[in-house]
């Protein structure tokens, strides 16, 4: 056990000199839960729709109206006066605004006919979240145009009651768990992978090799001295992004215990599977160039940005076995749910499993000579 824990003495040194190293592993998912937490998932503020009123009557008002009170209060968009239909299409599709209404001539004559009125709405749909956020905006607007002013006594249609079981959660809460996971990745890939490899090239393993150290100590000290480095990561960018994102739950006695026991597993998933891919790599870029491709083969099928409902079935398959999904998975019900240790206790089994069989698997693989 000595000789381990000198390993992983060792280890740790060489990290905690290199504060540059310390601060580009966490700097990447800070300036992403920043950036990415305030620039994607805000609401549409500030859009331009043109109107075209070949009506003029006192239907057509009530629409200019309702125009005027999104405008004023939630501000999704503003409007633009047009007088030719096909100038408006020309600037939706060049991009000079955002969609146009139509409001047809004798629209508010067919209101009041109930003859079926209709008002078109030209959308440039190539920007699907701009789009199917006016969208709503136009059928809260049509929706509250139809509704009777005066309510019947007893209720002719079915109502939905929307009850929501958390509150608002705005992108960068939901992105926290992905930053989580990406800085312990990034932890272990730089400060397990990269590192490794290096000592390999510069021949520090020989030293090891020549000792009368164990290949079970020697694999056991390394993967140990990894395995730290990423929990560290994961309780500082866990600490710091919910400080930045508003959460105050992790604070909470219960809910810290349950995110150590996440972040361990983690830490031993990940490094098990790191070690496991870079046991037999003798060249030093091979893990520079694997970086970019695993960051795209793990973490994106994972569900931290989008949910694994929405992926083909191989996409699904890859997500079955990714430990990403089960580290996310975790977070996300720790983080933003407080699911309680019922809620991730199949993420910290496959987690832990993983770990351990990946580094079982490698320490066959790791040559004891030179």
């Amino acid at each position: 056990m000595n000789r381990m824990f000198a390993i992983v003495e060792r280890e740790m040194r060489k990290f905690f000199r290199s504060p540059t190293l310390m601060i580009m592993s966490l700097m990447m998912p800070i300036l992403q839960l920043l950036i990415m937490g305030n620039a994607f998932g805000g609401k549409i503020v500030g859009a331009h729709v043109a109107v075209v009123d070949y009506d003029h009557g006192p239907q057509a008002v009530k629409i200019r109206e309702g125009f005027d009170s999104i405008a004023v209060n939630i501000k999704t968009f503003t409007t633009v006066e047009y007088t030719d239909e096909n100038k408006a299409r020309d600037d939706v599709r060049t991009g000079k605004v955002d969609a146009a209404v139509i409001i047809p001539a004798q629209y508010s004559r067919r209101v009041y006919a109930q003859d079926a009125p209709q008002i078109g709405f030209v959308i440039d749909n190539s920007d699907l979240f701009t789009s199917s956020s006016l969208e709503a905006e136009m059928q809260s607007l049509v929706t509250a145009l139809t509704t009777p002013s005066i309510q019947p006594r007893l209720a002719n249609s079915i109502a939905l009651e929307i009850v929501e079981l958390y509150p608002y959660v705005n992108y960068m809460k939901f992105l926290l768990p992905a930053c989580i996971a990406l800085a312990m990745y990034i932890s272990v890939m730089i400060g397990g992978g990269m590192l490794y490899i290096d000592d390999k090239a510069r021949g520090v393993h020989e030293g090891y090799l020549v000792t009368p150290i164990t290949k079970l100590e020697l694999v056991f000290g390394l993967n140990m001295a990894g395995a730290i480095k990423a929990v560290l990561a994961g309780i500082c960018i866990t600490v710091i992004g919910s400080l930045l994102a508003g959460l105050g739950i992790i604070f909470q006695p219960w809910v810290l215990l349950q995110l150590l026991a996440l972040i361990l597993g983690t830490a031993i998933a990940f490094n098990g599977m790191m070690f496991l891919l870079m046991v037999r790599v003798e060249d030093p870029l091979t893990p520079r160039a694997m970086f970019g491709v695993l960051n795209m083969l793990l973490f994106y099928p994972s569900g931290a940005m989008y949910p694994i409902a929405s992926f083909p079935w191989w996409l699904r398959a890859l997500s079955v076995v990714d430990p990403f999904t089960y580290c996310i998975h975790g977070f996300k019900s720790i983080v933003l749910k407080d699911g309680g240790f019922a809620a991730i206790q199949f993420d910290l089994l496959f987690l832990f499993v993983f770990g351990i069989g990946t580094l079982l698997i490698a320490t066959p693989l790791f040559k004891r000579t030179l």
